[in-house]
């Protein structure tokens, strides 16, 4: 009997002795599992979007927001996606006849493709800025000078026409392009403003010459008119005498008809043969 227990605490004791060695051993095994699922839990922001890549080769686009990748063997890119801001410094390019013109544009765009911005370029900020500076010098290149101060909208339109053909290729939205400022030399200012003021003194000299005409037009009525009716005529000239009375002149100078000044002539000449 003594045996049979002395064998049971034997078993007993060596079982015990396995548990204590297994617990022993799970706590560390426990914390590095921890630790390993830790180090794969990653955070998006709202505007942020994260490329994942497995062992290098694409796997998948994570949005905003907590996941999990495998460490060590996924790894992850985050991508903005808000619209971000490109300003062209100034640059001196010709337009299409000739002249130089200095100018400087600034360029809204955001990632539309987060992959393919990562995958098919290397900086998409470089890439659009490059871009950009070269769609600008061409679009100038395209116009003429009148076109690019007159025209403001449409060489912005084809500006980023140019640009979204390229942008499309790297996963890039082009949003709004805007040309700034547009400087010319000094003396073509000099000789658009001359330019400016022979039109102005154009069109000056073009009213008045149809007023002119139009003064000269009423005129030619009113002298058919009156001929038509020489009544008219003395009651014109009465209404003139009348004007002229009311005012305080010390002079007045009588306007007669030739047919009364003709009738005065031959009067006198009748008084004479008769004496």
């Amino acid at each position: 009997m003594d045996q049979v227990i002395s064998v049971f605490n034997a078993i007993v004791g060596g079982v015990g002795s396995v548990w204590g060695a297994l617990g022993a051993l799970a706590v560390p095994v426990l914390v590095v599992l921890m630790v390993f699922v830790a180090m794969g839990l990653k955070i998006n922001q709202e505007w942020e979007r994260g490329v994942v890549y497995f062992l290098g080769r694409y796997a998948s686009t994570r949005g905003p927001g907590l996941y999990w990748i495998i460490p060590f063997i996924e790894y992850v890119k985050r991508v903005d996606v808000r619209i971000l801001t490109v300003k062209l410094e100034t640059q001196e390019t010709l337009s299409r006849d000739g002249v130089a013109v200095r100018v400087n544009a600034v360029v809204w765009y955001k990632v539309i493709d987060p992959a393919k911005a990562l995958n098919a370029v290397f900086d998409p900020y470089m890439a659009v800025l490059q871009a950009s500076e070269t769609a600008l010098r061409d679009t100038i290149g395209q116009h003429g000078l009148d076109e690019l101060l007159k025209n403001r909208e449409m060489v912005n339109a084809k500006l980023m026409d140019m640009l979204e053909r390229s942008a499309s290729k790297w996963g890039v939205d082009i949003d709004t392009v805007e040309m700034r400022d547009l400087d010319i030399p000094e003396q073509m200012q000099r000789a658009l403003a001359r330019e400016a003021e022979a039109t102005r003194e154009a069109k000056a000299r073009l009213i008045k010459a149809q007023g002119e005409a139009a003064a000269a037009e009423t005129l030619v009525a009113a002298a058919t008119m009156i001929q038509s009716a020489p009544a008219a005529l003395e009651l014109r000239r009465l209404q003139t005498l009348s004007e002229i009375g009311t005012e305080q002149n010390t002079t007045i100078v009588l306007a007669l008809p030739m047919e009364m000044t003709q009738a005065a002539s031959g009067l006198i000449d009748m008084v004479k043969n008769r004496t």
